[in-house]
């Protein structure tokens, strides 16, 4: 970890000399051929002076360089059936009823994936078969307040929620469902279901190989089992590069993709219904880093104190909105449903629903569920739990959560009021741009008795995902920045993310956003890296915990719940 000092510097020293290149004016990469094409050129007439652009405009320039670069390897196109999306003449194709015809699937998709179901299959569908204990385990029948760790398996839950259950639930699936038609929503769920099993193969080593020093702080995460567990096997100097990887990936990601593209997201929703801060965002930004900085500062217990306040309301809130409509539309719900199923197979449900789910959901706002990230395990790391393979069970309820209920939600909106429709022109712009929170906004606002007052509810939904999102992500790229440059660093890095909170606010430059997103994107492929090469320590913990599960081993501790309880989980397994 010595080196990743080194390795930031030049970071930070390549992005500041892109800086001073862009405030000059110099081109990334002159072409060559300029001085002889100045040469050669004919006197022309004089055209008006072109706008300056701005120093950001400048910096975006470069940053979309390096976008350029970086994003390569998890977005190559895997998609050899491509077809065209422009005809000879020039003009947009479109699916039979539907938004642009699909023509990627990019390598990070597959590979998250096909880790997903393999370990599904491999540990036989524990996501399914261990979901009741799962629920116990969070409502607390087996908690013991004297074992190792900071928070409750429900606030590890609560806060790793707080950062999957964010504005991909909104902008993502609307956008997946307006390309892929309805059937999009079945993938989406399959996609979630199988996902539950990669959260817990993570989480699980997470706990595993934490560690816990003299004042009872814990860290834990990839971070960890990349390097301890890969080294125990022989593999030192792999695990080693793996976390390197990983931890910078995983700051980067948390100061722009977990935190400036989160608050820039939220303000765009927050200026159509309050235009004070379309020209004053800064204010957005300095009320979200003072209320995140009150959160942030007092660590992992802090923040789980509140995402376990804000996650059940904010995904309630939602939910009943969206419930709301359903109920206001119960005719249409069978055939909602009907639709779904019949249109799921078809070649444009598939492009849509996996490609679009699961690309353009993750890609847009932190992903549907984070599965596969390894995020996740740094939060579920701090659990008060001396088994491993306990909170890896607890962590399956995160897709479960975020994808097949928050998510199926919002497409069923989708669905039933008809906004995935591109033939429509009240919605045909905001799908081909892209904006999934607005189109969700205007799927309630479609309905007359919400048009007043529901987008004012959606608005409290959009700032509360994003505002959870981000105290979340700070604990993430804190405990990676602390590993890497010590403990007395920490206070350095929250003043950093708090600073980025307000910068978030301010930019508007795509190419810096979406270079921090892309960034979260690849802490999947060391993290799936190593999962590949520890599944078989889960499939040991598993095992044994089954088996004492089923002995009887395993009984409620906590006074308030009785047996029946545990006869519940013990009838699985009998």
């Amino acid at each position: 970890m010595k080196m990743l000092l080194p390795a930031l510097a030049l970071v930070a020293l390549l992005l500041l000399s892109s800086a001073l290149r862009a405030q000059e004016g110099v081109p990334a990469s002159p072409p060559p051929d300029a001085p002889q094409a100045a040469a050669l050129a004919e006197p022309a007439p004089a055209a008006p002076a072109p706008r300056a652009r701005t120093f950001e405009e400048k910096v975006d320039e470069q940053f979309g360089i390096y976008l350029k670069w970086l994003s390569f390897i998890p977005f190559y196109n895997l998609a050899f059936w491509a077809e065209p999306q422009e005809a000879a003449d020039g003009t947009p194709l479109v699916g039979p009823k539907r938004g642009p015809v699909i023509t990627a699937l990019p390598l990070i998709v597959v590979w998250m994936i096909v880790a997903a179901v393999f370990f599904t299959l491999r540990f036989r569908f524990v996501n399914f078969r261990l979901f009741r204990h799962a629920v116990l385990l969070v409502r607390g029948v087996f908690d013991d307040p004297k074992d190792a760790g900071e928070v409750t398996h429900f606030q590890a839950l609560s806060a790793a929620l707080s950062a999957t259950v964010g504005l991909g639930n909104i902008a993502g699936v609307a956008i997946a469902v307006s390309i892929g038609g309805p059937g999009a929503t079945i993938w989406m769920i399959a996609a979630g279901l199988f996902g539950m099993t990669l959260k817990f193969t993570e989480c699980t080593l997470g706990l595993r190989y934490r560690k816990i020093d003299a004042t009872g702080r814990v860290s834990g995460g990839p971070m960890h089992y990349l390097s301890a567990g890969l080294k125990k096997r022989g593999l030192g100097p792999l695990g080693a590069l793996l976390a390197f990887l990983f931890i910078v990936f995983c700051i980067g990601g948390s100061l722009a993709g977990g935190n400036a593209f989160q608050v820039r997201q939220s303000l765009g929703i927050l200026a159509t219904q309050v235009p004070f801060f379309a020209a004053h965002g800064w204010v957005y930004g300095v009320v979200m880093a003072v209320l995140t900085g009150i959160v942030i500062i007092g660590g992992i217990r802090r923040i789980a104190q509140t995402a376990e306040k804000i996650v059940p309301f904010m995904c309630v809130l939602y939910v009943l909105g969206c419930l709301t409509i359903l109920v206001s539309h119960i005719g249409h719900v069978p055939a909602a449903f009907a639709t779904m199923f019949s249109a799921a197979f078809s070649g444009e449900a598939i492009y849509g629903g996996i490609v679009g789910a699961l690309i353009m959901g993750f890609r847009r706002a932190a992903f549907s569920n984070e599965a596969g990230v390894g995020s996740a395990a740094i939060a579920h790391s701090a659990a008060k739990t001396p088994y491993p393979v306990r909170e890896g069970i607890v962590a399956l309820l995160e897709p479960f959560i975020d994808t097949v209920v928050v998510c199926t939600m919002t497409a069923l909106v989708i669905v039933i009021t008809g906004a995935y429709d591109f033939t429509n022109p009240a919605y045909a712009d905001l799908i081909a741009a892209e904006e999934g929170a607005a189109l969700t906004r205007e799927a309630f606002a479609s309905v007359p008795f919400l048009a007043g007052w529901f987008p004012w509810v959606l608005l409290v939904a959009v700032v509360l995902f994003a505002y959870s999102t981000m105290i979340s992500w700070s604990y993430y790229g804190e405990r990676c920045f602390a590993l890497a440059f010590g403990q007395r660093w920490s206070l350095l890095y929250k003043l950093l993310f708090l600073f980025f909170v307000v910068l978030g606010s301010i930019i508007t430059a795509g190419n810096v956003l979406e270079f921090g997103d892309t960034m979260i994107l690849l802490m999947a492929f060391p993290n799936i890296i190593g999962l590949y090469i520890l599944g078989g320590e889960v499939a040991e913990e598993l095992r044994d915990y089954e088996a004492d599960l089923k002995a009887g081993k395993h009984r409620p501790r906590n006074a308030r719940h009785t047996g029946a309880a545990a006869a519940a989980s013990l009838r699985q397994h009998n």
